[in-house]
């Protein structure tokens, strides 16, 4: 196991070694909030433990980028011409990407850890469609600490 070691760059912390995504994700328990692995050209490499269902938001300038890294996903998405809404089911190793612009709402009855790539700066909660959920932090990522 490597243990992340890191050197300042910046405003970010840049790794000198190789990041274990399961130790980084060792490293806290807050549900929907979302840490900063590392950075690259302008995008933040993001875990997040779930559990529950998120809040339904979209994000008007870019596509999100999910990946499984434990357990099991399900992504509600509103993106017929009539806002049907439809649902893609992910597992351990599935990749996804909404749309920028497409309404979407992730959620997990089990609970799941997600790799996520987004711009720097780019909101965990997007433009929300609704209140957002107390257990949902809004935010645009913390420091892997």
């Amino acid at each position: 196991m490597v243990t992340l070691k890191a050197a300042t760059v910046g405003a970010m912390t840049r790794p000198e070694r190789a990041i274990d995504l399961d130790e980084a994700l060792n490293r806290f328990d807050e549900l929907w909030s979302p840490r900063i692995v590392t950075r690259v050209n302008g995008y933040d490499v993001r875990v997040a433990k779930v559990a529950g269902e998120h809040v339904w938001h979209r994000h008007p300038d870019t596509d999100e980028f999910f990946l499984v890294l434990h357990g099991e996903v399900s992504i509600a998405l509103r993106d017929g011409p009539e806002g049907e809404e439809r649902t893609v089911d992910l597992h351990t190793g599935s990749v996804f990407v909404v749309p920028r612009g497409v309404e979407h709402c992730p959620r997990s009855a089990s609970g799941a850890s997600l790799m996520l790539f987004e711009p720097s700066g780019t909101s965990s909660v997007g433009q929300p469609q609704g209140p957002v959920p107390e257990h949902v932090d809004a935010t645009t990522g913390h420091p892997l600490g």
